[in-house]
């Protein structure tokens, strides 16, 4: 079953190792089946090193394991929750991430200082608020995608491609499991560039709005010209 897209997800996972997104066990990728409504996402607690693409778990969209000898990932809830919400994600990364959890833990945001920035997102990337006590303590895997649904109530995912949970790290998306793999490695260095602007002392100094529509939009506007022509094949950022 989804034997395909489990590879793809493995692959993907290993793939958070090899670009320093992970440590141990920590951090998951889960792809979605849109016309069988079903989720594919790495087992809890394996080792990276152990981990085969038959260890990947297929779950229904209420978390009801449909295929796999492991248990899937304490995250579950969170991605089942994102996928139910916004139609469009096709795959999910959640890291912990050095500077990206740095700056979740700091309960800020990213601000845009750069096209750096500005290629990947437009505007800053946006921190969730604190769960509450009753949050934490019952369905606290689901109240997490809650609060992230409520950080974007009033933006757009295809356009902020990445959320810091408060004092936990990032989740990251897009249409496909590659997909949301780059952006977890765009997040990552767009952290960490923004933290030493900081410690340099560029804390302010913004990017202009022109700029940052511009960098954005030449990469994933309508009319977007960065890269070769669809046609030639997958573009890439």
């Amino acid at each position: 079953m989804l034997e395909k897209l489990k590879d793809r997800v493995y692959r993907q996972n290993i793939l958070l190792v090899k670009h320093g997104l992970v440590v141990l066990t920590w951090g998951n990728v889960s792809a979605i089946d849109r016309e069988h409504n079903l989720v594919v996402i790495k087992p809890s607690g394996v080792d990276y090193d152990a981990m085969t693409a038959d260890d990947m778990v297929v779950v229904d969209l209420d978390g009801n394991v449909v295929q796999g000898e492991k248990r899937p990932s304490s995250d579950t809830p969170t991605h089942l929750y994102l996928y139910k919400t916004f139609a469009d994600v096709g795959g999910i990364v959640h890291t912990h991430s050095t500077y990206a959890t740095a700056w979740a833990q700091s309960g800020r945001s990213i601000p845009p200082y750069g096209t750096t920035h500005a290629d990947f997102a437009f505007g800053d990337i946006p921190v969730t608020r604190s769960l509450t006590k009753a949050e934490t303590e019952i369905d606290y895997e689901s109240n997490t995608g809650k609060v992230i649904a409520e950080a974007f109530r009033d933006n757009d995912i295809s356009r902020l491609p990445a959320v810091l949970v408060k004092n936990h790290g990032p989740f990251v998306w897009g249409d496909t499991p590659e997909k949301a793999v780059q952006n977890a490695v765009v997040l990552e260095e767009v952290a960490k560039i923004a933290a030493l602007t900081e410690a340099i002392g560029g804390k302010g100094n913004r990017v202009d709005d022109a700029l940052l529509k511009k960098h954005f939009d030449r990469k994933h506007g309508a009319n977007a010209y960065y890269g070769q022509p669809q046609s030639c094949g997958i573009r890439e950022n």
